[in-house]
Formats: C-alpha cells, sequence, structure tokens
C-alpha cells in the first residue's frame, strides 16, 4: 500500500509535532511505503534537516510556510481578465465563509441554527476547491492572494451583513495582516505535488492508496484536494487539537506587548476553524488520541459516526524495567515531577503543596526533572523566566538545611534536566520516585503521567484533559490550582506504602494493555486496511487482471453459457450450446451416468 503521510511542523523534521509518533508508525508498519509531504513552519524546517529515515520512505517533499512563497519570483504575477474574475468569485466565497466564522455565526435578526453552519461551510468549500482549480489551471495562487484584489474583497466581507461583530471595525493594516497569513495558510494549494492522475503511470498524491494527515490544518489541505481530484481515501489524526492549540496561543498573545488586533485574531480563529470543519467533513476517519480531544473535534463539526479514539502508544521497554513498589516505607521519600517547564505546569501551586507535605511527613524530597526537546531560551523565554521564578521561589520557601554545624546544607528541593550526568536517563527519575505528580492546569494527552503509570509508580494528577481517562482509577486525582488538595493527595499515599503498592501494579497493568507502541500501530494497520477496502473498484480492465477475477469454466475451450443464462448468438449467428455436464444435469441424470469420459 502506498501511504501519503501529510504533515505540518513535524515528521520528518527533528523535535517537530508529532515527529516521535510518526517515526515510530513508520518504522512499524514496514511492510507499506510511505510518502512524506511535509510543510515547515519556520527556519528550523529546511530542507534535508532530518535524521536517517527508513527504507520504506520512498521519497519526502517538503513546502515552507514561512517567508516568500516557493518560486513565486518565477511564476506570473496576475492573471488575465477572466482567471482575475474567476478567482474574485471564489476567494469572495471563501471571504464571506471567513468572516462569519467558523461555526456559521450570522448577524442579528437573521435566520441561523444548523442550516447556516451548513451553508457557510458549503460557501468555504466552494470558495477553497475553485482557489484550487484556479492554481491547478494557471500556476499558484500567492500573487492573487496577496494582491489589492484580494484585500478589497476581504473587506467588502468584514463589512457585509452576517459578518462577525469583532471582524468589522479592521483596518486596512489588519486586512493585509490577514491575506498574508492566508497565503501561507493556503500555499499548499499552489504546490506540484498531486499529479494528472490520467492513464498510464501517475505520480505525486495521484498515486497514493490513502492520505494520511497529521492535524486537520493546513496539513490536510493537499489529503482534500487528492481526495477531491482522484478519490483518494483520506484520514486525519490529531493527538493535539490543532484548533484548540490555535485558540491557546492566540489568548497567550493577546497580551503579549506586540499582540495583533482582536479583528486580526478573530478572522485567523475563523480561517483555521473552517479548515477544520472541511477537513473532518471530507474525512473518511477522523482519529484522536483520547476522549478529551474527540470531543473538540465533535465540537467543531466532526460526524461522531467517523470519529475514531487510537490512545498514543510508547516505547516504554526502558521504564518497564523498573522494579514495582514493593511498599516499604523509606526514610526520605521522594516525589517527582516530570514534564516540560511552563506557567501551564503550575510548578508554583506545586510548590506550596511540597510545603505542607513536608510538614506532613518530615524528610521527603521533590524532584523537578526537566523534559529536553523543548524550545532553546531564545526561543520560548517565557518558560525561562517561570523556570528561575519557581527557583527562587524554592530556596525561598525551602532555606538550605544543615544536618550539623560543621556540614553544608542541601535544599530538599532539586531541579535537573534528564540527559544531564546528575538524571543520564528519564527511568532514573522514576526509579526514585516514591509518587509521581502531575500539577497541570492545561493539558492535552498526559504522556509524563502514562510514563509513570509504566514505571509502575503511584500517581497525583490534577483533573485537566484526558488525565482521568488515561489514569482510569489506577491513581489519585484533585482539582487543579488547589496545592492544599494536591498536598493532602501526597500525604495519604506517603503513609500508606501499601496502598501505594497496590495502585502502582495497577497502573503498570493498564498502561501495558492500552499504551503501548504496538498497540497504536496495530490500529492503524487494521484503519489503513479497513480504509481500502471501502475505495471504489477500479475499471474493469484492472479488475480483469486481478487473480480469480474470472471463474475456471471461462477457461475451458468451446463456445458455451450456462443453463440459466439466456442462449447468446455466437459469431457465426447460431445459439451457443451448452456443455455436455450442463445437459445431463439439466436432465435429471446422476453424475457420473452420463457419456463416459473423453
Amino acid at each position: 500500500m502506498r501511504i501519503a503521510l501529510l504533515t505540518e511542523g513535524g515528521y520528518p523534521y527533528p523535535h517537530g509535532d508529532s515527529s516521535v509518533w510518526c517515526d515510530r508508525l513508520v518504522r512499524g508498519l514496514d511492510g507499506h511505503d510511505f510518502e512524506v509531504h511535509a510543510l515547515g513552519r519556520d527556519e528550523r524546517h529546511r530542507d534535508g534537516a532530518w535524521p536517517a529515515l527508513p527504507g520504506n520512505v520512498r521519497r519526502v517533499r517538503t513546502a515552507p510556510l514561512w517567508g516568500p512563497a516557493p518560486g513565486s519570483d518565477g511564476r506570473r504575477s496576475g492573471y488575465g481578465r477572466r482567471p482575475r474574475r474567476r478567482f474574485g468569485e471564489h476567494f469572495a466565497d471563501l471571504a464571506r465563509a471567513v468572516c462569519a466564522g467558523a461555526g456559521g455565526a450570522v448577524a442579528e435578526g437573521t435566520a441561523g441554527g444548523d442550516g447556516g453552519a451548513a451553508a457557510q461551510a458549503d460557501r468555504f468549500a466552494d470558495g477553497l476547491h475553485g482557489l484550487a482549480d484556479l492554481a491547478r489551471e494557471h500556476g499558484g495562487l500567492p500573487a492573487a492572494l496577496r494582491s489589492e484584489q484580494a484585500v478589497r474583497l476581504l473587506e467588502s466581507a468584514c463589512r457585509a451583513p452576517g459578518a462577525l461583530r469583532a471582524v468589522r471595525p479592521a483596518t486596512p493594516a489588519d486586512l493585509l495582516t490577514v491575506a498574508e497569513q492566508l497565503e501561507r495558510a493556503l500555499r499548499p494549494l499552489s504546490l506540484d505535488w498531486y499529479g494528472d492522475g490520467t492513464g498510464g503511470k501517475t505520480s505525486g498524491l495521484a498515486a497514493a492508496d490513502l492520505c494520511h494527515a497529521v492535524g486537520s490544518g493546513p496539513a490536510a489541505l493537499p489529503g482534500l484536494l487528492a481526495r477531491r481530484l482522484f478519490g483518494t481515501p483520506l484520514l486525519v489524526t490529531e493527538y493535539g487539537v490543532r484548533l484548540r492549540e490555535h485558540y491557546l496561543a492566540s489568548a497567550a498573545h493577546a497580551v503579549a506587548p506586540d499582540a495583533v488586533s482582536a479583528p486580526v485574531r478573530a478572522l485567523l480563529a475563523s480561517l483555521h476553524g473552517n479548515l477544520a470543519r472541511e477537513a473532518y467533513r471530507r474525512a473518511e476517519l477522523v482519529t484522536s488520541g483520547n476522549t478529551h480531544a474527540r470531543c473538540w473535534q465533535e465540537r467543531c463539526g466532526a460526524d461522531r459516526g467517523r470519529l475514531r479514539t487510537v490512545y498514543p502508544g510508547m516505547d516504554a521497554s526502558e521504564l518497564t524495567e523498573i522494579g514495582e513498589d514493593t511498599g516499604r516505607k523509606r526514610p526520605d521519600p521522594v516525589l517527582v515531577w516530570v514534564g516540560r517547564t511552563g506557567p501551564a505546569r503550575d510548578l508554583v501551586g506545586l510548590l506550596h503543596a511540597f510545603a505542607e507535605v513536608r510538614r506532613a511527613v518530615p524528610g521527603t524530597r521533590l524532584l523537578i526533572a526537566e523534559r529536553p526537546g523543548g524550545p532553546a531560551p531564545e526561543r520560548d523565554p517565557e518558560s525561562a523566566r517561570y523556570l528561575a521564578h519557581c527557583r527562587a521561589l524554592a530556596a525561598q520557601l525551602f532555606p538550605d538545611e544543615a544536618a550539623g554545624p560543621l556540614s553544608v546544607g542541601e535544599n530538599p528541593v532539586c531541579f535537573a534536566r534528564i540527559g544531564d550526568p546528575a538524571l543520564p536517563r528519564l527511568a532514573d527519575a522514576y526509579a526514585a520516585a516514591d509518587v509521581a505528580v502531575l500539577s497541570s492546569v492545561v493539558e492535552g494527552f498526559p504522556v509524563s503521567l502514562v510514563e509513570a503509570m509504566f514505571a509502575g509508580r503511584a500517581t497525583v494528577s490534577t483533573d485537566v484533559g484526558a488525565v482521568c481517562e488515561a489514569i482510569g482509577g489506577t491513581g489519585l486525582v484533585v482539582p487543579p490550582r488547589n496545592p492544599r488538595a494536591l498536598a493532602d493527595a501526597c500525604t495519604a499515599l506517603l503513609r500508606d506504602p501499601a496502598r501505594r503498592a497496590r495502585l502502582g501494579a495497577a497502573a503498570r497493568a493498564r498502561a501495558q494493555e492500552l499504551f503501548t507502541a504496538e498497540q497504536n500501530v496495530a490500529s492503524f494497520r487494521g484503519i489503513y486496511l479497513e480504509l481500502l477496502s471501502r475505495r471504489p473498484r477500479p475499471a474493469e480492465p484492472a479488475v480483469a487482471a486481478l487473480p480469480f477475477a474470472r471463474p475456471p469454466e471461462a477457461h475451458l475451450p468451446g463456445r458455451w453459457t450456462a443453463p440459466a443464462a439466456p442462449a447468446a448468438a455466437s459469431s457465426g449467428g447460431r445459439p451457443a450450446r451448452a456443455p455436455s455436464w450442463a445437459r445431463t444435469a439439466a436432465a435429471g441424470v446422476p453424475a457420473g451416468q452420463g457419456r463416459g469420459r473423453r
């Protein structure tokens, strides 16, 4: 099977979104051929900036969603009169749908509801596919999408009845910003990835048996076009809902000093919402990593009958080698937190909860293990400032303690980075834990929580995201932003080693049943075969070439027809006779008592 894997800012680039999962999927399905079509988000995603790929990756094609459009200088700068009129019609449909909102919002005093949402979705689809046809016929869209005509059409759509109230005060500068972002999001429509799909040898996405898009944003656009042009099934997989991430990032940027205006944020949110809705509508199947993400997809327009949950697997061989908690009470128990630092992880609340734990269980220590692979401090200064604040808070809450007047004091809170000499492996962090803690206030699928389950450690976590779904009763769950509840749960487990051991064993059994890499790969192997079996049969010449496509009787010499079939005229004008065995059976003679063998 030939699989076109469509990614955005992820595989095959290292440290990209879902890059580890994609690599594991491709290596696990080594019986299929993959062709990767990757969209880069920034300068880190350059051609060739990836490690060695598996042998079943036959080709990698890339295109940047940053900077100037590739090849835009060499292409024509504009259209003729008729193509320009077609562009205006299609872009006006798309702009009106974007200005009306992702859910089909309508102006006050007009009819809305599901009918309005469906009409807006159809209008967005008509404009999108009309622009795609125009790009295929006339060599791309970048210049047209940034033209004065596009800006004027956006302005008209913002002022038209039915537009969102937030987009009506958009200024010309806002519209220019939106036009630039719109061109980058729709850049896949102008790529040469598709091929013609006409007889003979096919190329590009026309040769794929299945398009697998990792995300419902721009990465799904090539899959939508391949489905419309060639009937290729489309599978959309999201382990972090792309639209949800855009909303969270937009809310965070709203308070930044260099924040864009409210009309720009509303228009971009509507654009991504309409893209996600169209991908959900057209995909044969939409998979998510947990029920929390699945609810988001359904809320954004996905059909419940085409949604499926496939838990993200992980290679836990290193963690399962850790011995289980024996239930012995240690003099200096250890709480362990593992993850990437940031305000959403609420380490400040964890430090205040740990102060309560120290008073209840003296001698307890806290290990904060930072996971590698995050953005550099210069790229994420907010997380770097937050980590520095947490270090200062730990020094203030827990002054260095010394056993005697001649010994050196030591802080009970240890900050370490996995991979450093003090903490070389991830397994070393969980092996030292009596209880693993998750203190986040925002979380998708809790990877660190599942890692602790594989390690056989009891867990205390906040009720956010898919935590309850992942843990399934094998750990304690408390409300977020509640240090007292977090401290009480940790204290209860530290004081009861037998209960801690039981929960750790149950957590490991649950993780090995649901969250292994083998389970994830096997699920997608079955999904691929299911989608391919639904694809319509090819034309008759291709069917005739399949083995067993014709019955064995068709190879017998002579002209004959089955008894039940009407007599057909032979080439000489006489009706064809049935073979002797058919005439004998029709006369009621038992088998073996007819004419002798020739």
